[in-house]
């Protein structure tokens, strides 16, 4: 996918390989040819400027990473009205195109950032840090980051936040996990999503879902739940309270957590560009 997306290169990076960017030349001032591996160690440095940012401020951030149309944005209108008046809440939306999403986020009377990536497949650090920076972090308890609907390259990149969910929707295969590990072994807690159509998809079975994420040596817990019809929402937002009680209590004790991003994916990034300027670069948009 990378090979051809040119998705490692984004509005919130380029600069690094423009001009007199810290990654534009070699040392013997030609053109970087490989600069992949820099801008991912670009990328782990700003992600982790963002998270002491956030943990100055006590908030938790949290990603939100699934296939597309797995019910991101449905789990968070149903979860933010659930919180809103418990809990001060921004989401900060990724999309290849559109503010429609953040536009739904809202309407619900809370801010969402809207990043539009055009061909990136994927938010990353410098782009995060773009949004932080149009919300009042002394004002939030929680931040959640909607990644854009991808499998794959969302595992690879540290955006400074805390934990990874990942969403598998019943109308998905069983077998994602073991279709796509990388993806699931980053996950601090999957939820299994659109529960309510269980009684007439047969053909998914949560039980399978499951040994599939065991596979993978994934301890995470696994929360089956319905946006629409309310079913498992508790045991989500009692998980919500917890994470950021203990967030909290991390914090008092000059301690921090990041996310365990995935070596493999890592990988699939690692590759030769001949020039940054044969690729598709993408645009960045951000509303309050």
């Amino acid at each position: 996918m990378c090979d051809t997306c040119g998705c490692h290169i984004t509005m919130g990076n380029e600069h690094l390989i423009r001009g007199d960017g810290a990654l534009a030349k070699t040392v013997d001032g030609k053109v970087t040819v490989n600069v992949l591996s820099s801008l991912l160690a670009e990328n782990d440095h700003q992600a982790a400027h963002n998270r002491e940012h956030l943990d100055q401020q006590g908030v938790l951030a949290l990603n939100l990473m699934s296939s597309p149309g797995a019910g991101k944005t449905l789990l968070l209108e149903a979860t933010i009205r659930a919180l809103k008046d418990e809990f001060a809440l921004a989401v900060i939306e990724g999309d290849l195109e559109t503010e429609n999403d953040a536009q739904r986020i809202r309407r619900t009377g809370i801010p969402a950032i809207q990043i539009v990536t055009g061909t990136a497949c994927h938010l990353d650090a410098h782009l995060i840090h773009q949004a932080l920076h149009q919300l009042d972090l002394s004002r939030l308890d929680i931040i959640f980051i909607e990644n854009v609907g991808n499998l794959v390259c969302p595992a690879s990149f540290d955006l400074g936040h805390h934990r990874n969910i990942t969403l598998l929707s019943v109308t998905e295969g069983d077998d994602k996990p073991a279709k796509y590990p990388v993806m699931f072994r980053a996950a601090d807690i999957m939820l299994l999503t659109k529960t309510d159509l269980l009684p007439v998809l047969d053909d998914f079975d949560p039980h399978q879902a499951e040994a599939y994420l065991r596979q993978l040596a994934n301890p995470a817990p696994i929360i089956s739940l319905s946006a629409k019809k309310g079913s498992g929402m508790t045991i989500w937002l009692d998980w919500l309270r917890q994470e950021l009680m203990a967030h909290r209590q991390r914090i008092q004790q000059g301690q921090t957590i990041r996310p365990v991003m995935q070596a493999d994916s890592l990988r699939l990034h690692l590759h030769q560009t001949e020039s940054p300027h044969h690729h598709n670069h993408t645009s960045h948009h951000a509303h309050l």
